[in-house]
C-alpha cells in the first residue's frame, strides 16, 4: 500500500417518470491494490434498462476481478443477456475503470461517452487504443496516475442533457469536461463532484430527465488518517492503554462523549472547556482540550453524523447543511467525508448510568449498532476503517 488513494463518488438522476433506473455502478474490491469499477448504460429506461445494465456491470465487474480478459467479459455479455427484439442489441453499454495499487488505470469503454481525466486542473488528452471484439468497437487506455487526477465517467444521459431546451444538439463532452476542470479546482470530494455534475444535468433537463444520467467520480489524492474516541472502556484499567493508543496515532484526534473527554482531559493534565452555544437545537455543544482537535458529545451527535452519512451515499441532499454547520456534528462529518481516508475508531463498551433511563431511547446496544453502522456508511464511501473496542 503506498500513500495515494482513490475517492470514488458517484450519483445518478432517472428517466422522468421510471421508478428504476437503467444505469448501473458496480465496485468492486480485488484486494488492497486492486478496485474494478464499471458503469453500464442499460438500453432504453425502466425496469429492463435497469436489468441490463445490473447484469451487465456484474458480470463484467466479477469476471475482471477474477483476473480474467476482457475479451472474455464482452463475450460472456453477447451470450447471456437477451436481444431485443426491436433493435437486435444484446446488452448494455459499458465503461471500466480498473485502478491498480491506486497508481494506474486502465480504462475500457464501450459506447459511453469518454471517459474525462482533470489532471493539475486541465483536461488531460490520454492515450486511447481501438480493438475490435465480438465485432465491438471497445477503446482501451492505460495511465499512470498523480495526486489530484480526476477520472469523470458517465453515461449518455449527461451529454443528451439540454437537447431541444437550453442546446440545439445537449450538453457536449467538451463543455462537460470544461465545466468539470472549472469544478475541481474547488477541492471538493469525488461524491460532491458527481453532485455538482448530475445536478447540472439535471437542470438542462427542466427537472425532467428524458433519459438516465449517471456520473462516477475518481479522486487520486493522498491517505489522511483520523482517529476517533467514542465511550470510556468497559475496564477502567485501560483508560491509560485506550488513551496511549489513541493519542500516539497520526492524524487528527476526534474525542465523543462527555465522560470520554474528562477522561481525556484528566490523561493530557488539560481541563474540558464546554462551549454552552447551541449551534442546532438538535446537536448538543461542542467542547475544547488543548491537544485535541474536536470534542463533541456522544450519542445524539453521532447519531446525526449517521443520518448525514446515508444521506451523503445516496442523494447528498443534505450537504449544504453540514458542508457549513458549526456543531458538533457538521464538524465530524467535514472531518470525516471530505477530509480522512483512513479512519481508526477507538470504542469504549463501558455502560453510561446515564444511558439507562427507560424514558430515554439511548442504551448501550445503540451506541454499538452506531459505530457499526457508521463504520459501514464510511467504507460504502471508499475509507479504510478499523475499529479497536475496549
Amino acid at each position: 500500500m503506498n500513500d495515494l488513494c482513490a475517492e470514488i463518488g458517484f450519483k445518478s438522476i432517472n428517466h422522468y417518470g421510471e421508478q428504476l433506473c437503467g444505469d448501473h455502478i458496480d465496485i468492486v474490491e480485488q484486494n488492497e491494490d486492486s478496485t474494478v469499477i464499471v458503469l453500464a448504460d442499460g438500453m432504453g429506461s425502466g425496469v429492463k434498462a435497469s436489468i441490463l445494465s445490473t447484469l451487465t456491470s456484474k458480470i463484467i465487474s466479477t469476471m475482471l476481478a477474477e483476473r480474467l480478459s476482457i475479451e472474455e467479459c464482452v463475450s460472456t455479455i453477447a451470450a447471456t443477456l437477451p436481444v431485443c427484439s426491436v433493435r437486435g442489441v444484446a446488452y448494455s453499454t459499458f465503461t471500466i475503470i480498473h485502478l491498480i495499487n491506486n497508481r494506474t488505470a486502465e480504462l475500457i469503454q464501450y459506447d459511453n461517452p469518454h471517459i474525462i481525466v482533470i489532471r493539475d486542473f486541465e483536461i488531460f488528452d490520454y492515450p486511447k487504443t481501438e480493438v475490435n471484439i465480438c465485432g465491438k468497437q471497445i477503446y482501451k487506455s492505460v495511465i499512470r496516475l498523480q495526486e489530484n487526477d480526476i477520472i469523470i465517467a458517465m453515461s449518455d444521459g449527461c451529454p443528451h442533457a439540454g437537447i431541444g431546451l437550453a442546446y440545439n444538439f445537449g450538453w457536449r463532452r467538451e463543455e462537460i469536461a470544461e465545466f468539470m476542470r472549472d469544478m475541481s479546482a474547488g477541492g471538493f470530494t469525488a461524491k460532491n463532484l458527481s453532485t455538482l455534475l448530475i445536478d447540472e444535468v439535471n437542470k438542462l433537463y427542466a427537472n425532467k430527465p428524458g433519459d438516465d444520467a449517471t456520473a462516477c467520480v475518481v479522486k487520486i489524492r493522498k491517505r489522511v488518517p483520523m482517529n476517533i474516541l467514542f465511550g470510556p472502556p468497559s475496564n477502567r484499567d485501560d483508560c491509560g492503554r485506550m488513551m496511549n493508543l489513541f493519542f500516539s496515532k497520526q492524524g487528527k484526534h476526534i474525542i465523543c462523549g462527555g465522560t470520554t473527554a474528562s477522561i481525556a482531559g484528566k490523561w493530557l493534565g488539560k481541563p474540558v472547556q464546554a462551549k454552552l452555544a447551541f449551534e442546532r437545537s438538535d446537536v448538543p455543544p461542542i467542547a475544547e482540550i488543548e491537544g485535541v482537535d474536536l470534542v463533541t458529545e456522544g450519542v445524539i451527535t453521532v447519531n446525526k453524523v449517521v443520518e448525514y452519512a446515508k444521506d451523503h451515499i445516496k442523494d447528498n441532499n443534505k450537504y449544504e447543511q453540514w458542508s457549513y454547520g458549526r456543531d458538533g456534528a457538521s464538524l465530524i462529518c467535514r472531518l470525516l467525508f471530505e477530509e480522512a481516508t483512513d479512519i481508526n475508531f477507538y470504542v469504549g463498551r463501558a455502560m453510561n448510568p446515564a444511558h439507562q433511563n427507560p424514558d430515554l431511547p439511548i442504551n448501550f446496544n445503540i451506541k454499538m449498532n452506531l459505530v457499526e453502522e457508521l463504520s459501514k456508511l464510511l467504507r460504502q464511501m471508499g475509507k479504510k476503517i478499523k475499529v479497536s473496542y475496549f
